[in-house]
């Protein structure tokens, strides 16, 4: 006689959805290289292209462009990442089309490349929608989406998404007074970016790592 299935044991537990994400990850530099590829072929990641999407692609492959070459990191902060001795990855979320992540994953690239023990990894949020699953804002796919995970034990050490958090509370009070984010706010909210050069984004990511 055969055993009854126990269907909690069919169940992938979040560490073992967030390790199959990993395994199949690609690092900063290939996601640029496929943002650069498809802006340039007017097309956008996930499984719907619309010219609104393509025309977000290719803003953001310019603004990636424009800030990996233009963010700036305080010889301060760069000791605090230089001391982080926990070998870590951080998986990133994202789409081609989304503008916080264009804004904010740059820096997490900075912070990166400064240390050996931070791996940065990028999935596809419409490709991964059981990781993505596990990691809502406010019950919503919200993104970019950083997860820190152990490497050695897998365990998931914090998160981070979908922007930083002064940015969060400015669309937070926007929302409360307005019921919802018109496209002019949404412009003004990339003006709060190019000015704020990345700052906030790091302010977080040191947080994350318990720098500060």
């Amino acid at each position: 006689m055969m055993e009854p299935i126990v269907l909690e044991n069919l169940e992938k537990t979040t560490k073992e959805v967030v390790q199959k994400g990993i395994s199949k990850a690609m690092s900063y530099r290939d996601y640029r290289i496929l943002v650069d590829k498809l802006s340039a072929e007017g097309r956008s990641t996930g499984p719907e292209q619309t010219d609104v999407l393509t025309n977000y692609t290719i803003l953001n492959q310019r603004r990636m462009k424009r800030l990996d070459k233009t963010l700036k990191i305080c010889d301060e902060a760069i000791q605090k990442i230089n001391g982080f001795d926990k070998k870590v990855t951080w998986l990133v979320l994202t789409e081609s089309w989304c503008g916080d992540a264009a804004q904010t994953m740059p820096m997490m690239n900075k912070v990166a490349e400064l240390n050996d023990n931070i791996s940065l990894k990028v999935i596809l949020r419409d490709e991964n929608l059981e990781v993505m699953n596990r990691f809502l804002t406010n019950d919503t796919m919200s993104i970019p989406k950083l997860v820190m995970v152990e490497d050695a034990t897998g365990d998931i050490l914090g998160e981070w998404g979908s922007r930083p958090k002064t940015a969060t509370q400015i669309v937070i009070d926007y929302k409360n007074e307005f019921g919802t984010l018109t496209s002019e706010f949404k412009e003004e909210l990339q003006v709060w970016y190019n000015k704020d050069k990345g700052q906030s984004t790091l302010s977080d990511l040191l947080e994350l790592l318990a720098l500060e």
